[in-house]
């Protein structure tokens, strides 16, 4: 297909056959949220991110899916929002630093903890291990067992171990989300 052809199919099918989905990113303080967004939507990977303070929104346009993300601050202070933004979303994707083992245990709690609220049973959780690309982060399978991960039988889950900096795996998320869109 040529590329003004490309161009119409395209347009035809945001304009007609257009699915937008809700995804929230949620995970402790410097697991990479912002970052992997940042990428996600096709900008550039920074060292620089501050803070995330509440939340921000980015919209990944991925063929005829709009993925509008919610990427929620993972300071203590802000964890007990997480709950309000998950509701009803198509899919929970939380973050966890795979080469920092002193906050695994913490975002294990957190995470189970969310998962207890009643009012987001069923929604499918992608875990991700960021910062694969780092020397001393744990894989997949260890990821999968710290994280008690194999205990959550109340929905769909997947982990994959990423990169945001190197962009490992992100067409996989990618395709693993499209796969949740509500149609």
């Amino acid at each position: 297909m040529s590329g003004f052809f490309r161009r119409i199919y395209d347009w035809l099918l945001r304009m007609f056959w257009a699915t937008e989905m809700d995804v929230t990113m949620i995970g402790l303080q410097n697991a990479g949220k912002t970052s992997l967004l940042r990428v996600l939507a096709g900008g550039e990977f920074t060292y620089d991110s501050i803070p995330t303070v509440g939340f921000n929104m980015k919209r990944v346009q991925k063929g005829h899916v709009t993925l509008k993300c919610w990427d929620l601050g993972g300071q203590p202070r802000f964890r007990s929002m997480w709950e309000r933004y998950c509701r009803g979303v198509s899919a929970i994707v939380f973050i966890v630093d795979s080469a920092d083992a002193s906050c695994i245990p913490v975002a294990k709690d957190e995470l189970h903890s969310l998962l207890q609220k009643p009012m987001l049973n069923g929604i499918p959780l992608l875990v991700l291990g960021n910062k694969s690309d780092l020397p001393d982060k744990i894989g997949v399978d260890e990821l999968i067992d710290v994280m008690e991960l194999k205990e959550i039988t109340n929905r769909e889950v997947s982990c994959y171990a990423i990169s945001a900096k190197e962009e490992t795996n992100l067409d996989a998320v990618l395709q693993w989300l499209i796969g949740r869109a509500k149609k």
